[in-house]
């Protein structure tokens, strides 16, 4: 089973958890779950207006052996307007455009997607039940 949490955070309201929403999907080949502005294929819905982040922006994606792989989908701008971080415990790892990790089985962190252009950010914690 993997359990994302998701909390849209602007500059007037760091540290605020309002708002936040929540999504599971069992750990199953094939089982998706998606994060970005499109609510007719992203569980986790980000504001309209936060063109910072894609209409599909985030694909977690369970795969045959049960490990999920979280993938930050390439949109139709050659470069980003935001970055995305993942962290795990202390280790933080930049997530390169169009690029993928697997996320630690029985393991839990922090997916940040923060915008280039404006103090606000959207963070999704992850847990991977083992």
């Amino acid at each position: 089973m993997l359990e994302l949490t998701m909390a849209t955070v602007s500059g007037e309201d760091a540290g605020a958890t309002a708002g936040m929403t929540m999504a599971d999907a069992p750990s199953e080949p094939g089982a998706a779950l998606r994060v970005g502005r499109d609510a007719s294929v992203c569980r986790l819905v980000t504001p309209d207006d936060w063109l910072f982040i894609s209409r599909v922006h985030l694909e977690f994606l369970c795969g045959a052996d049960g490990a999920w792989q979280l993938t930050w989908l390439r949109g139709s701008q050659a470069d980003p307007a935001s970055e995305v971080r993942v962290i795990v415990g202390e280790y933080t790892q930049p997530l390169v455009y169009g690029g993928s990790v697997v996320l630690p089985h029985g393991g839990s962190g922090e997916i940040v997607v923060q915008d280039r252009t404006a103090p606000r950010s959207v963070n999704v914690g992850f847990y991977h039940e083992a």
